[in-house]
């Protein structure tokens, strides 16, 4: 369980409590982009399409799963919906602040069910493990 300097073993970390924290850390960021989202004014009914935006990136896969990891990575992170975000509330556009709020309450809702950023393996394989029905045929 640790080495011989007396440090923890990385290895000897349970991952599942990780997995557990980053979970629950992208709940808060579901529910904190939905707090942004209502205190910009936007209309509730136009949520829900704005929520699932940001997985129109997923067409890249029509072109294999390395361009389809990259293109859904630039928008499945949080540095996009805030750089969004950021730019909307710079510049007084309302509505580019909106689309950034829902950007990150998407990234914070994937992340809450278990949808991490892609592998250049396979849609299934992300950096919070393997996505599926499938889940243990692939582990790294």
């Amino acid at each position: 369980m640790t080495t011989i300097e007396g440090a923890m073993d990385p290895a000897a970390v349970p991952t599942v409590t990780v997995r557990g924290w980053l979970r629950l850390e992208g709940g808060a960021v579901f529910v904190a982009g939905l707090v942004v989202y209502g205190q910009l004014g936007a209309p509730w009914w136009l949520a829900l399409p704005l929520l699932l935006l940001p997985d129109v990136s997923a067409v890249g896969y029509l072109a294999g799963p390395r361009i389809g990891a990259l293109s859904y990575n630039v928008v499945h992170n949080w540095a996009f919906g805030l750089g969004v975000l950021g730019l909307g509330l710079a510049t007084g556009v309302v509505a580019i602040a909106v689309v950034g709020a829902a950007a990150i309450a998407h990234v914070g809702m994937d992340r809450a069910v278990g949808y991490g950023l892609k592998l250049p393996t396979s849609f299934q394989d992300t950096h919070l493990g393997r996505i599926g029905r499938d889940r243990g045929a692939r582990q790294s």
